[in-house]
């Protein structure tokens, strides 16, 4: 078997262990690095017959860099060489996507401690369950689109169980919630971490985005939110909101509370805002944010003289991040690179062409595949099976690059397995599998081709 052929079984079985991973009780963090480690191993270990299989203009430019080295190494030093600036380069590549990734959460568990999203508990009044559908579908379907789909559901859970304490009752809002910031993730740059490696990519520009997968998104949210709420009476109640909140220190006034927010929110909307006028790359505007935000917060706890203050200080809120997530898509992306050194990703790409000529219908089936294969793995494949063109239907901005951020995100809907943010509120909630998919999946399939029909009568075609 060729080392191709090898480093592809090695990449199948880890996909298929990631997606099987409430079964096997393996981390898929711990899975995807594996695989990254393995796959680089395999590489490196192989270099001289790597280099040869390597992609023409790749090697090229790197013979030309260095001429003079050339014609002292020997080919087995050459090849070595050219692997380990390649491991370097590729890792540089991902560590942008990490970091911005690393700093939105930080951001996130900031105004998460400081009772931020409080303001947005206690501005819902409305006991009316239809009414409260539609509230917390639009709330949902927004903020994702700043703070990205996993967190945003992980807030928006918190608001539920404040707003409504029979879980029964809160199960079709928090099945309705994984739709929604799925959607809302779907329209914006920064929603989505497949929606991030697109933008940083060059495959779709932030204005193209959002103006072309707006429509798509909102319908893939209302037909069924609208759905849901008919499922409830007109008049039919909920019967109590609990808005108080104490949890935070006495020092955190609500003006205070609201300065964070709007500074973090900010500091998110203004990312592509910032890389397209002054190109500064998406994960230092973000960072930026966060110093802004810890240097604020821990003036006031050391002003406030208050002893519990430190535990809203950013550095004592940095063991609350989600490091496994961070460590999951090096893998997945590291992995990604590794294949491509060795072409699986083009031939894969050429098999499929053959099978499937028409990229719209490849878009669309992959999206179907997001809701049992993770989308992250799914579109940085895709990005390095079909490279960028000039022209052409892989140019950017393209319809198929425009069809793969709306279905690649909102495609994880359909199954709750099918996403992030669907197996968070899994697990927060302990939403059995059958009752999402006899309950929500048919709604999530409907808005999801609906979402693909706008799309294509839009401007798509």
């Amino acid at each position: 078997m060729s080392i191709s052929a090898i480093m592809a079984v090695i990449f199948f079985v880890g996909i298929i262990m990631i997606a099987l991973e409430d079964m096997i009780k393996i981390n898929k963090a711990a899975v995807s690095v594996t695989m990254c480690i393995l796959l680089w191993i395999l590489l490196l270990t192989h270099a001289e017959a790597i280099f040869l299989m390597g992609t023409p203009e790749l090697v090229d430019a790197f013979t030309k860099a260095y001429p003079e080295e050339m014609a002292l190494w020997s080919r087995h030093d050459i090849a070595a060489e050219y692997l380990n600036r390649t491991i370097i380069s590729s890792f540089g590549d991902v560590s942008s996507t990490l970091f911005f990734v690393l700093a939105s959460m930080a951001i996130i568990e900031v105004l998460d401690s400081n009772g931020c999203f409080g303001i947005i508990t206690k501005s819902i009044t409305t006991r009316k369950k239809r009414s409260l559908v539609w509230i917390v579908a639009a709330i949902t379907f927004f903020l994702s689109a700043f703070l990205g789909n996993l967190a945003t559901v992980i807030i928006v859970i918190a608001i539920l169980r404040k707003l409504i304490t029979n879980r029964e009752d809160r199960l079709p809002l928090s099945c309705l919630s994984i739709i929604a910031a799925n959607a809302g993730g779907s329209f914006s740059p920064i929603g989505d971490v497949t929606t991030l490696l697109l933008w940083t990519g060059g495959n779709v520009t932030a204005i193209h985005q959002i103006s072309h997968i707006f429509l798509p998104a909102l319908a893939m949210v209302c037909i069924p939110t609208f759905l849901v709420s008919l499922s409830f009476k007109k008049d039919e109640s909920f019967d109590a909101l609990d808005l108080c909140d104490n949890s935070t220190g006495h020092y955190i006034s609500h003006k205070f509370q609201s300065v964070l927010l709007g500074i973090g929110l900010m500091s998110l909307v203004m990312v592509p805002v910032m890389q397209s006028s002054v190109h500064i790359p998406p994960y230092m505007s973000v960072l930026a944010g966060l110093c802004i935000l810890w240097v604020i917060t821990d003036i006031a706890a050391t002003v406030s003289k208050d002893p519990n203050a430190g535990k809203n200080k950013v550095s004592s809120l940095f063991s609350h991040l989600d490091i496994a997530t961070v460590l999951f898509f090096l893998g997945i992306l590291m992995s990604v690179e590794a294949l491509k050194q060795v072409g699986v990703l083009t031939s894969l790409a050429n098999s499929l062409n053959v099978a499937i000529p028409e990229s719209k219908v490849i878009a669309v089936l992959l999206g179907c595949c997001s809701s049992v294969l993770d989308n992250v793995a799914l579109v940085a494949a895709t990005m390095g099976m079909y490279p960028l063109a000039e022209s052409g239907i892989f140019m950017p901005d393209s319809p198929f690059w425009t069809l793969i951020a709306y279905c690649a995100v909102t495609g994880g809907s359909i199954l709750i397995i099918g996403s992030a943010s669907g197996v968070t509120v899994m697990g927060l909630e302990k939403v059995k599998f059958g009752y999402y998919l006899k309950k929500f999946s048919p709604l999530a399939l409907l808005g999801y081709f609906s979402g693909v029909g706008i799309f294509l009568l839009t401007g798509g075609i």
